[in-house]
């Protein structure tokens, strides 16, 4: 008997919410009489309590989050079973669990931590101390906007809703790594009013990416832009284990190993994507192999929406907008530093598919989300329409992050490493900034970020800018 689509996507959230409160109970013991006030008490309805308990349980680091996170174990299965019917119960916010969700986002510093179970640290000197002395790697986030907020860079938001919610790949973060992120800088935000009480609201361009650092702090590796969670695990687990080999020797041994791992990285790279190439019947005249040619940042820097264009997942949601609002000078057009078009890759891509398939943790945030969710429950239950919008959605989405995959993977990927290979040693900061610069064209040294194209005309008073300097 064949089931309804729309009738799966369902029930998808009970079958991962059941696991998630497995996981939960088995991770932790009992909860200490103490922890288990605060825990209660960072839902008071009274913000002054519930800040204060967060705050405690913050300053406990991993175990503060586990507490929480059992002590409520009941209430978090209920929701992640049925999201529709708590989140939107009788129609209204369910005003219990907005409280458990901040609770929960607040200790970890992360949106969404009800599915991920995260520990994220901000301060990186505690991250080192932490992975000292746990002898564990540091994955270290860099990102536009905050972890912690709905409104961070698209491409963050991607990493909590298809990784982070991955069992998978939260399982292997919480047991190999120590988490951190910084934010690199506030991310640009617009609002379009429609005039008739409609509102569309988005961020706008900004990249993100994931750094595997040695528990010194020193870059091991890098994952730049959203990848497929099993691409996503396997980098890790490469960078993982080149971490742990580096460890036990010495400074000018372990600069070796580094940089011929990397050396390693870029030839098995060229290599996998020529086979991809020749599968796909590529065959251009003059290309020897893919380049990336970095911007050039002096008098005009990169448009924000040549920027959009680098990675398709966060692209498919900034370009309508950016296409739109922003002002191209004549003439202008697509960067041309890729020589392989984009239908190409849309077939390279397609080889890799399995890659950025979605779990059903990620789907069951991604229904969670959803608009209309509970209006969309009630009518795949009574089976009134073939398909849930909601799948065609996730489709779409795991073939534009198969896509963003392939092209992180043979591009910036394989560009990060024949930089760390001539130099490896260079701090975390300063390879960020050439990342930003370069591969992401969104340098520091532009702080429209691309918005505000030097050549444009805009017809507006001062080019439409006002600016109000925070004190």
């Amino acid at each position: 008997m064949k089931t309804n689509p729309a009738c799966r996507i369902v029930l998808l959230p009970l079958l991962i919410g059941l696991a998630t409160l497995a996981i939960s109970l088995q991770a932790s013991t009992q909860v200490s009489p103490a922890l288990t006030e605060l825990c209660r008490a960072a839902v008071s309805t009274d913000q002054t309590i519930a800040q204060n308990a967060i705050r405690s349980l913050r300053e406990r680091g991993p175990e503060g989050l586990q507490a929480l996170l059992t002590t409520h174990a009941a209430t978090i299965q209920q929701h992640t079973a049925s999201p529709t019917v708590v989140f939107l119960a009788r129609g209204k916010p369910d005003e219990s669990w907005l409280r458990l969700r901040a609770a929960l986002d607040g200790v970890s510093q992360q949106r969404d931590c009800f599915a991920s179970q995260l520990y994220w640290f901000t301060n990186f000197e505690q991250a080192k101390a932490v992975a000292k002395a746990q002898n564990k790697p540091i994955l270290s986030l860099r990102l536009l906007g905050k972890l912690d907020e709905e409104f961070s860079c698209a491409n963050s938001r991607l990493f909590r809703t298809t990784l982070y919610a991955n069992t998978e790949v939260a399982r292997y973060l919480r047991e190999h790594f120590v988490l951190h992120w910084k934010s690199v800088r506030p991310v640009p935000r617009v609002t379009i009013d429609f005039g008739d009480g409609r509102k569309l609201e988005r961020t706008i361009t900004g990249n993100s990416i994931h750094y595997v650092l040695a528990p010194d702090g020193e870059v091991v590796d890098a994952l730049p832009g959203l990848y497929g969670a099993k691409a996503f695990l396997r980098g890790l687990q490469r960078a993982e284990e080149i971490t742990q080999q580096s460890a036990v020797k010495s400074s000018e041994e372990r600069r070796t190993l580094l940089a011929a791992y990397h050396r390693n990285r870029v030839a098995a790279l060229s290599a996998e994507l020529e086979q991809d190439l020749q599968t796909v019947s590529f065959n251009p005249t003059a290309l020897a192999r893919v380049s990336i040619t970095p911007a050039v940042m002096t008098m005009n820097p990169p448009t924000a929406t040549t920027a959009a264009r680098l990675a398709d997942g966060k692209g498919r949601v900034e370009r309508p907008i950016l296409d739109r609002t922003t002002p191209q000078p004549p003439g202008s057009q697509r960067d041309g530093s890729a020589a392989i078009d984009d239908a190409t890759w849309q077939k390279i891509a397609a080889l890799h598919t399995e890659d950025a398939a979605l779990d059903r943790g990620a789907k069951a945030l991604i229904q969670a989300k959803g608009p209309n969710a509970l209006e969309a429950s009630r009518a795949a239950l009574s089976k009134s329409f073939v398909e849930d919008p909601l799948l065609r959605k996730m489709r779409a989405m795991e073939r534009s992050i198969s896509e963003d995959t392939v092209r992180n993977e043979y591009q910036f990927h394989r560009q990060i490493h024949e930089w760390l290979a001539g130099n490896q040693s260079q701090p975390v900061d300063q390879l960020n900034a050439r990342v930003y610069a370069e591969l992401f064209l969104t340098p520091d040294s532009d702080p429209w970020l691309g918005l505000l194209p030097a050549d444009a005309y805009a017809a507006l008073e001062n080019d439409g800018l006002s600016m109000t300097l925070n004190r």
